[in-house]
């Protein structure tokens, strides 16, 4: 981006004062806030920042999109391909389909008339009871820099920009406007900020977002450590920097690194406006901080090719090919986690199918908040979770249209599908106990703005799930869900597939994976705990002592919460379960197929890595080859440092070969990294837990700076 930089600077030469505040403050283009004024060429949408038209600089239309263009309460009355959850294309393991993934994305925004989509979730899962986990790739550094990098990259093939966010550290929505995250500069260099610093390099966006809470002290979109510190000086970064909406603190944010206020209605103050240039014209430096911010917003237009292809609303969408994506993607997400006796794929002899739960019936799960997504004809089924307040359009459960029931009674003509809503578990388990196979959807809704107090599936679900098995133990359970659960009633059902928030192509994609049309390939990007008490911490902090609010407000100025991540640092997820020596319910990185492989001939010179991959069964499928570190000089230190998802013929071979980021095998020293001298070992697995033997390689010290 040095190249646009440069060119940027000499467009904001050319700009008068008063133009230099245009592009450094936004609003919220939603009739939400009461008395705020939305300009006419403004979009119904996220957020708009008006531009300078004498310089050719356009406005600025934005929407929210990491699954799709926002639905946006239906405002707009329009609707866009509704792809599946953040979480469920981290389990494709697949960065092809990522790219394509945002390149339909980004496609529609452009049809639409925007031309910054507000994308790119990187953060990482270190809660799996965060309300947004579904947005996010993994709890794994590498696995969410290169799948969210690669999908950047899709949506800027568009010529629009999109952002990465929400930077940083942002893992919990209770209190997410004042929660204090505790953590230090190694744990989160080598950790969250790693995936953040992959996604950039790869994907280059335009913009990055700065999260709400707080890191050591600092507002995230104020703070000098990670706005300046850490990704402009270190990390080089010339694009802008954009708030969260209702995230700015005050006039000082300019000074540690913020470009632009976003959102600007929801904040105590318009602070990027007339106080941004009054500050600017009384102070030489402040001036050239505003020349700087202005410049990055353009630098971001410039290298994306915004300034120099104009977006304009009433474009071309291939619907079609869209939706094709939609369900490759689901298709591969699915992961199959339980298979007892060959259950799956469905036997042709089953004539009596009883399907239960989970608005199958309608559609399927998505989370709610921002990310909302609709195909054509909205919400198949909307539940809302409160009816008061702005926001309470954004934190209803929703499903999106396509129905499972139809789907399976599709693949059974000639057979009986009954279905039951599941509300009560007597009459389905009478039922039951008359079927020859019972198909439980059973869902767990995530939105933003909450997170979940445990793991368990809400509304007797469990319970209900229990007696059906108990009834017919040929039950398969289907799992529409943010992010792991529990399964008290694993051992007593036949196979369990995970479908996340499947989108618009979930229902043909989950009946295609029932029915064996699909081989299921997805490998599991967080790992399931057996229970809460495996995580780092018993629950969510804050939860109990303030009640749910989608804003995340402090109840008071005085208000207090932390969290303290440096119980596990960098080491989360599976390398937290590593750490402890304990076993997960499902390891990151499991998956199960229709066919079987083997993996072997591991070299490695630490650089790199080549292995092979064989399917040894009787049918096609793919298979994800993932390497591991797991030891330096003898001490546990697990870390994925390569991964590539293969599609294999019944018997057929291939040798893979992967680069190793030397960051993964590194420690963060201060002001670069250092690769300690010694043993490191490496393993090929099948996941986290089912490693091969390991290789050791000897390595020297080395260190270096990014």
């Amino acid at each position: 981006m040095d190249a646009a930089y440069e060119e940027a600077k000499t467009i904001v030469a050319q700009m008068q004062p008063e133009e230099k505040v245009r592009l450094t403050m936004g609003i919220l283009a939603l009739p939400l806030v009461p008395g705020a004024e939305i300009p006419e060429e403004a979009l119904m949408s996220a957020g708009f920042v008006p531009g300078v038209p004498r310089l050719g600089i356009p406005a600025l239309t934005e929407t929210d999109g990491p699954l799709g263009v926002a639905y946006a309460l239906g405002l707009r009355g329009d609707y866009a391909t509704a792809m599946p959850a953040g979480i469920a294309m981290g389990a494709t393991f697949n960065r092809d389909l990522a790219f394509a993934q945002g390149h339909a994305i980004g496609a529609e925004a452009r049809a639409k008339g925007f031309n910054v989509l507000l994308a790119g979730g990187a953060n990482l899962a270190r809660d799996p009871r965060n309300g947004r986990t579904f947005e996010y790739i993994s709890e794994d550094p590498l696995l969410t820099g290169q799948l969210i990098g690669w999908n950047i990259a899709g949506v800027q093939s568009n010529e629009i920009v999109s952002t990465i966010k929400h930077f940083a550290l942002n893992g919990q929505e209770t209190g997410r406007k004042f929660v204090d995250v505790q953590i230090s500069d190694t744990a989160a260099r080598e950790s969250d900020l790693l995936a953040f610093q992959i996604g950039i390099e790869i994907g280059q966006p335009g913009s990055v977002m700065c999260a709400y809470n707080r890191v050591n002290g600092e507002q995230g979109c104020a703070s000098d450590y990670l706005l300046n510190k850490v990704l402009k000086q270190d990390w080089g970064y010339r694009g802008w920097v954009m708030s969260d909406w209702g995230a700015v603190p005050g006039l000082y944010a300019a000074w540690n690194g913020l470009d632009q206020q976003s959102g600007s209605q929801l904040d105590p103050d318009t602070f990027f406006d007339d106080e941004l240039l009054a500050a600017a014209e009384a102070d030489s430096d402040h001036m050239k901080r505003l020349d700087d911010m202005n410049a990055r917003v353009i630098t971001g237009l410039i290298a994306t090719g915004v300034l120099e292809n104009p977006v304009a609303t009433g474009g071309d969408i291939d619907w079609d090919a869209n939706a094709a994506v939609a369900r490759k993607a689901a298709e591969q997400g699915i992961v199959l986690l339980r298979n007892e006796g060959n259950a799956l794929p469905l036997a042709a002899n089953a004539e009596s199918i009883l399907v239960v739960g989970g608005y199958a019936d309608s559609g399927v799960l998505s989370g709610g908040g921002s990310s909302q997504t609709h195909p054509e004809g909205g919400p198949a089924v909307s539940r809302p979770l409160s009816d008061s307040g702005a926001f309470s359009g954004f934190i209803s459960e929703q499903y999106q249209r396509g129905a499972p029931l139809d789907a399976i009674r599709a693949r059974k003509p000639e057979g009986s599908v009954r279905f039951r809503p599941g509300r009560y578990s007597s009459d389905a388990a009478a039922l039951a106990a008359q079927s020859d196979v019972v198909i439980v959807f059973a869902t767990q809704w995530m939105t933003e703005g909450v997170d979940v107090s445990d793991l368990s599936l809400p509304d007797g679900q469990d319970a209900a799930i229990a007696r059906i098995a108990a009834a017919n133990p040929n039950t398969i359970v289907v799992l529409e869900t943010g992010g792991p659960v529990d399964m008290p009633w694993l051992d007593d059902v036949a196979a369990v597939i995970e479908a996340w928030y499947p989108g618009q192509g979930g229902a043909e994609a989950i009946a295609g994976v029932l029915f064996g049309e699909v081989n299921p390939s997805g490998r599991l990007p967080i790992t399931f705990p057996r229970n809460v008490a495996q995580l780092p911490r018993e629950d969510i902090p804050g939860m109990l002592e303030y009640d749910p609010d989608f804003a995340g407000n402090p109840p008071s100025p005085d208000s207090k919460l932390f969290t303290d991540y440096n119980i596990e640092g960098s080491d989360l997820g599976y390398r937290w379960n590593a750490r402890q020596q304990q076993e997960a319910l499902f390891p990151f990185g499991f998956g199960l197929s229709y066919t079987s492989f083997a993996s072997s001939d591991l070299e490695t010179d630490g650089a790199s890595a080549s292995f092979t991959l064989r399917n040894t069964g009787e049918r096609a499928g793919a298979t994800v080859g993932q390497v591991y570190l797991v030891s330096r000089d003898g001490e546990a230190r697990q870390r994925l440092v390569g991964f590539e998802r293969v599609e294999l013929e019944p018997g057929a071979e291939t040798t893979v070969n992967v680069e190793i980021d030397p960051r993964l095998l590194a420690d963060w020293n201060g002001d670069g990294w250092t690769i300690a001298e010694g043993v490191y070992s490496f393993a090929l697995g099948s996941d986290a837990e089912t490693l091969g033997q390991s290789v050791d390689v000897q390595l020297p010290e080395r260190s270096w700076t990014d």
